[in-house]
């Protein structure tokens, strides 16, 4: 054999063994393929089969919103009204919020709503959820309408976010309600502790016409016993004159009396307290209702991660939220974190767990927030604000209390006649 019929020869082999390679190769390419493919389908099959699985499987937690509608006054100033959804948009992203962390528990959250001028139609509603096995319902009603719809379903747990009512915490008690609105006296103590602190101790007391008005001046009147104020004197806000034009010449002269360190506006629905400042007799801060005012919630407050719940409320609403929102978002959340820690949706266990001791609500207020246990209100630090700004919160520095700050805050249980937790 020469040498060239051995060269053909070896290139025949190697060509040979470079097909059988790319055979082997192409079949195992083939295989793997084959095998990755069978894979993927089995595992997207078992995501299917447990999603679907997890939806059938999705209990639904059904809570109502009951709201009495109420014809807004003319007032004497232009102020900016209510927004026509106050309180409901509010309830409406704590379900989503609830929503968010309850798809993995099994928990679909739903919101069924009822909002009328007619208390006869939210109470028609009350009972219809009460007979389709409904167990919490959010109120956002005057005081005297929650105490019938109260009365009308004693087996349900009620939230009261419409009413701030002292005699609801203190005298006429609901057992079957929660409070997640601040109270008056919760505001005119956190008012009265920062006026106190700043050394502001005489204030001038200017109260108007209306029911919410005196009710607001006796808490004024409470809180400056409790932590020394003394009110120099009080005058009744009776003009029905548009001040528009003459706030400068009037309202000097009203306010002309014993020198004082501060006033205190009670106003509630806005009929004239804005033009009291910058026009008083001396040239003192105006707080209350108007000036520096407490409430439950504001678009100021942004410390401790508020900022995110903001702009949450924004996407969903489009507009600021108000304490009225916020009260209804804290029932919610309640609702939520109660049946998070694996308890039944039922109304006695609701407000059992509720009023004990496991209870904690992160509230973007900087202090986990909790209920009384006697009369059911939410404790809860009280923001002082302005338009513009968050000034300070209440409690104030160096006010203490035996079980927590808070408690300096409202009716504590000794000035309390409620026992509902008992």
């Amino acid at each position: 054999m020469t040498l060239m019929d051995i060269s053909t020869a070896i290139q025949r082999l190697a060509t040979t063994s470079m097909l059988t390679c790319k055979s082997r190769l192409a079949n195992l390419a083939a295989l793997t393929i084959t095998a990755l493919t069978t894979t993927a389908l089995t595992t997207a099959t078992t995501v299917l089969l447990a999603t679907t699985s997890q939806a059938a499987e999705l209990q639904t937690i059904q809570i109502g919103y009951l709201e009495l509608q109420q014809q807004q006054s003319p007032l004497l100033s232009n102020v900016l009204p209510d927004p026509e959804d106050n309180g409901l948009q509010g309830a409406r992203l704590g379900r989503d919020d609830n929503n968010a962390g309850g798809k993995f528990l099994g928990l679909q959250y739903q919101l069924q709503e009822s909002r009328s001028y007619q208390l006869d139609d939210l109470k028609a509603s009350l009972q219809q959820w009460q007979t389709n096995g409904m167990q919490a319902v959010l109120v956002n009603a005057p005081a005297d309408a929650l105490q019938q719809l109260s009365l009308l379903a004693p087996n349900l747990l009620l939230f009261n976010i419409g009413s701030n009512s002292d005699e609801l915490r203190s005298q006429t008690c609901l057992n079957n309600v929660l409070h997640t609105l601040p109270s008056r006296a919760m505001l005119t103590d956190a008012l009265a502790q920062w006026l106190i602190s700043k050394k502001l101790k005489k204030w001038l007391l200017i109260t108007g016409t209306r029911p919410g008005d005196k009710l607001y001046a006796d808490a004024v009147r409470r809180s400056a016993k409790r932590f020394g104020g003394k009110l120099v004197a009080e005058k009744d806000w009776t003009f029905d004159a548009d001040l528009r034009r003459s706030a400068a010449a009037e309202v000097p002269l009203f306010t002309q009396t014993k020198e004082y360190d501060a006033v205190i506006v009670a106003d509630e629905p806005g009929d004239f307290g804005e033009f009291i400042l910058y026009n008083t007799w001396y040239p003192r801060p105006v707080v209350g209702t108007q000036g520096l005012t407490p409430t439950g919630w504001h678009r100021v407050v942004e410390q401790w991660g508020a900022a995110q719940l903001q702009n949450r409320f924004d996407r969903l609403a489009h507009r600021w939220m108000t304490d009225k929102d916020y009260a209804a978002w804290a029932a919610m959340r309640s609702i939520g974190e109660t049946l998070a820690h694996q308890q039944p949706y039922a109304a006695a266990a609701l407000k059992d767990y509720l009023l004990g001791p496991d209870f904690e609500l992160a509230g973007f207020k900087g202090r986990k927030l909790t209920y009384r246990n006697w009369n059911g209100q939410l404790r809860q630090p009280i923001p002082l604000i302005h338009p513009r700004a968050l000034v300070s919160q209440s409690p104030q520095e160096g006010y203490l209390h035996p079980t927590t700050e808070l408690d300096t805050l409202g009716f504590d249980k000794p000035e309390s006649q409620c026992r509902i937790g008992s």
